[in-house]
């Protein structure tokens, strides 16, 4: 019974191809060469707009993090400011008021401030 109904399907479909007409064949879209130009251009425009403009942010707060140092002024990325009290390897000491100390990872600072910014605040 299956193996009825698979011949009925097929001979079906060798119908329709042996009917068909075979139009010119046109060649559709653009050329190899054009797409290879499309696609390096888009590359392009990936590298310069997105990943190039990230790397440099990422190298500059790398190298922000690397030269902390006791008694430089800085920002983290929850908006605290405040001096640096203490450095060690991953993690560095905040006082952001007389007294009140906090510890905060190094990556978490945005930003160094000049020096004296924080009394003039």
């Amino acid at each position: 019974m299956m193996s009825q109904m698979i011949s009925a399907v097929f001979l079906m479909l060798m119908a329709s191809f042996c009917f068909a007409e075979g139009a010119p064949v046109q060649p559709e879209g653009p050329s190899a060469m054009m797409q290879l130009i499309f696609f390096g251009g888009f590359i392009l425009i990936f590298y310069f707009l997105m990943w190039r403009p990230q790397s440099k942010r990422a190298k500059e707060h790398r190298e922000l993090v690397s030269a902390l140092n006791k008694g430089d002024e800085v920002v983290t990325n929850g908006g605290i400011a405040g001096k640096i009290t203490k450095v060690s390897d991953d993690f560095i000491t905040v006082e952001i008021a007389q007294g009140v100390e906090m510890k905060v990872q190094k990556q978490a600072v945005t930003s160094a401030l000049p020096k004296g910014t924080l009394k003039s605040i």
